[in-house]
């Protein structure tokens, strides 16, 4: 692939654009990683950072002046009170598309989640078609911004590619033994979804090669991303560290996991075990 002019990183301070920011950097001339934070640490040969407020487009519009694509990572992830979401995951994504728009960038390459679609029971394998089904105000955001993306597809021209990710973290619940996406696969899919020729408006889950997957790729599979990793390695111990999951408590049965269990405006986070395996410099 011929090397890219600009890229920019949203989000590019946080767990998954940590692991994004060296192979980006790799794929153009110039990566502009910006982030709410002061830092992303040290910097990668040909990234440089701007600090920026999402929610800000004034900020947006300097940051994304001259790319070409922009990989959209940033927001607020987790669930919140809707207010709380507003500005980063809603006004945020209308900052970056119309941004975006008025510099020409070719193509937007979004961080959505399965939190869209979350739900719909595990026990019915989803495919990219499925009409949304959010379980929070975070999934709510998700479902906004890939229609949002769609809407200026199709009247702007602007094209983009909606990941729906799964789980992008340790394996260490039952859950993740269908749900894990590992770092090797999450940085092939947004290769992939840069430099697919054409790709209009998309939707692909964001999912290793999981024997237990509850989702189907096929019709996205133009995009070429072709997954590796299994969490079944992990499965023997998993399975005998977990207890018995509940088929009633919609933690287990659905496909967002605890974020379909909660009320709407807490946190989903807080019944997961997440990791913090940032990648450090």
């Amino acid at each position: 692939m011929k090397k890219l002019g600009k890229i920019v990183l949203t989000g590019a301070a946080g767990r998954l654009g940590s692991y994004l920011r060296e192979p980006l950097a790799a794929m153009c001339d110039e990566l502009v990683s910006t982030d709410i934070k002061e830092t992303p640490g040290t910097l990668y040969p040909g990234e440089r950072y701007m600090q920026a407020d999402l929610a800000d487009f004034d900020a947006m519009f300097e940051v994304i002046a001259g790319a070409e694509m922009v990989v959209h990572f940033g927001a607020f992830v987790d669930e919140g009170p809707f207010e709380q979401l507003l500005g980063p995951n809603f006004v945020g994504s209308y900052n970056i598309w119309e941004a975006a728009h008025r510099h020409g960038v070719r193509r937007i390459v979004y961080a959505s989640s399965i939190h869209a679609v979350g739900m719909y029971p595990k026990t019915q394998r989803i495919d990219t078609e499925v009409a949304h089904r959010p379980d929070t105000f975070y999934g709510l955001a998700k479902c906004f911004t890939e229609d949002l993306g769609r809407m200026y597809w199709e009247k702007r021209g602007l094209e983009s590619v909606h990941l729906r990710i799964l789980s992008c973290a340790q394996v260490n619940n039952a859950r993740a033994l269908g749900s894990w996406l590992s770092y090797d696969d999450l940085i092939q899919l947004v290769t992939r979804s840069i430099d697919t020729p054409v790709v209009g408006w998309s939707v692909i889950y964001g999912v290793s090669n999981n024997d237990r997957t509850p989702v189907d790729n096929a019709k996205a599979a133009f995009l070429g991303y072709r997954p590796t990793d299994n969490a079944e390695e992990f499965a023997a111990q998993v399975l005998a560290d977990s207890p018995p999951m509940d088929p009633h408590d919609p933690n287990h049965m659905c496909h967002g996991g605890p974020f379909a269990g909660v009320d709407l405006g807490n946190s989903g986070l807080a019944g997961m075990n997440v990791i913090d395996d940032t990648k450090k410099d």
